[in-house]
C-alpha cells in the first residue's frame, strides 16, 4: 500500500493531537486541506490494509474503578483462530496476541472486579475447552508514550 504525505500527516494527527471536539475528523481535514469524508475513507483504507490497529481514546481504568489483568493460554495451533474469537468477544479485552511460547496466546483484560474478571475466565475456560490459563493480575501499571516518527516511512506493502 502507499502511504503519501497526507497519509503520515493523518497518522500523527490521529496519534498525538486528536481534536477533542464536535467534529473531530472535518478539524483534522481542515488542517490537512482535505474533506471530513476524505479523512474517514482514508482512515478506513489504513484500517482494511492493517496499518490503523485500533482508533480510540485510551484512559486509566483504574481511576474509574476498573482493575486489570494478564492472561496466558495453551492454544494448539489449529484451534488459534477459534479461541481467538471467542476472546476478542468480550468487550473487556484490549490486546490479544500470539507468542512463540508454551503458552502461545497472551490477551489483556480490564473489568469492573476481580469477581467480574473471574466470571469473565471462568466463561473463557468453558467456551474454549482450554483450563490451563494463566490469571496474572497487574501489580504495578508502567505506560509508556509512544509516537511513531512517520516521514521516515516510504511505502507499506
Amino acid at each position: 500500500m502507499n502511504v503519501d504525505q497526507t497519509d503520515k500527516h493523518l497518522l500523527h494527527i490521529i496519534q498525538s493531537n486528536f481534536p477533542v471536539v464536535r467534529r473531530p475528523f472535518e478539524e483534522i481535514g481542515q488542517h490537512l486541506g482535505i474533506s471530513e469524508q476524505e479523512v474517514l475513507e482514508r482512515i478506513a483504507r489504513l484500517q482494511q490494509a492493517g496499518i490503523i490497529r485500533r482508533l480510540g481514546g485510551l484512559f486509566n481504568s483504574r481511576k474509574i474503578g476498573y482493575t486489570g489483568t494478564l492472561c496466558a493460554l495453551q492454544v494448539p495451533e489449529a484451534d488459534i483462530d477459534r479461541v481467538s474469537q471467542i476472546i476478542n468477544g468480550y468487550p473487556g479485552i484490549t490486546h490479544n496476541y500470539l507468542r512463540n511460547h508454551r503458552y502461545n496466546m497472551w490477551f489483556t483484560l480490564i473489568a469492573p472486579s476481580e469477581q467480574h474478571i473471574n466470571t469473565i475466565l471462568n466463561e473463557i475456560k468453558q467456551k474454549t475447552g482450554l483450563a490451563d490459563l494463566l490469571n496474572l493480575p497487574a501489580v504495578d501499571i508502567f505506560k509508556v508514550r509512544v509516537n511513531f516518527n512517520l516521514s521516515e516511512v516510504q511505502n507499506v506493502d
